[in-house]
């Protein structure tokens, strides 16, 4: 049981995905950057035009020296970010040229096996003998057209007239099965109204 829940499963995260990774992570730090460095040369303008204000000319001098000097760097970080991405954009679509050329090689290797099961000799064989197939059964059916004269033709359409006359005139057979024969019931002759009475009388009477 330990062995079952303590096996690791085995990561399909490659090297070049883990490139890709760490490259735009490090690209993510550059933005962050920039946008940090952006908004410290909005404020510093800001800082300038104040000093400029209350008279203090090298000193906002300085600062805008400093701020030039952020710029630079800005610029700097804005090219680094677009070698990032282009770096990513390159190892991303070489790993699709690398999943094609594995698609193309394994259906090349289908197509090997394909042939070697059937080579190209066997395709003609097959092709020559249905040819000759189709061939010989034209042959046979010029030769039957040719062997009948006008007569014998007349006599295969009444056999046909005759066949199918006979199938329109057969009565339809009964799909439900034929109800079983009741046997007649023995009609009972119905006694004479005085008879019974004649009898009880009898049986009622003293012997003498």
């Amino acid at each position: 049981m330990g062995n079952l829940f303590g096996r690791k499963k085995q990561s399909r995260v490659t090297e070049q995905d883990k490139a890709i990774l760490q490259l735009k992570q490090q690209r993510d730090k550059l933005k962050q950057y920039q946008k940090r460095i952006t908004q410290q040369l909005e404020r510093e303008r800001e800082i300038a035009r104040q000093l400029l204000r209350d008279g203090r000319k090298e000193r906002a001098k300085l600062l805008l020296k400093k701020k030039r000097y952020r710029e630079q760097l800005l610029d700097k970080t804005e090219n680094q970010i677009t070698s990032l991405e282009t770096m990513v954009q390159s190892i991303e679509f070489t790993q699709i040229e690398m999943k094609v050329m594995e698609g193309l090689q394994f259906g090349n290797e289908c197509l090997n096996k394909m042939h070697q099961v059937m080579s190209i000799e066997e395709v003609e064989r097959i092709l020559d003998e249905t040819q000759e197939a189709v061939e010989y059964q034209r042959q046979i059916d010029e030769l039957l057209a040719g062997s009948f004269t006008q007569e014998d033709e007349d006599a295969i359409l009444e056999e046909l007239n005759a066949i199918t006359q006979e199938q329109i005139e057969l009565p339809e057979v009964p799909s439900e099965p034929l109800p079983e024969k009741i046997p007649e019931k023995v009609a009972v002759k119905a006694r004479p109204a005085g008879a019974d009475g004649a009898v009880r009388r009898t049986r009622g009477s003293p012997s003498g």
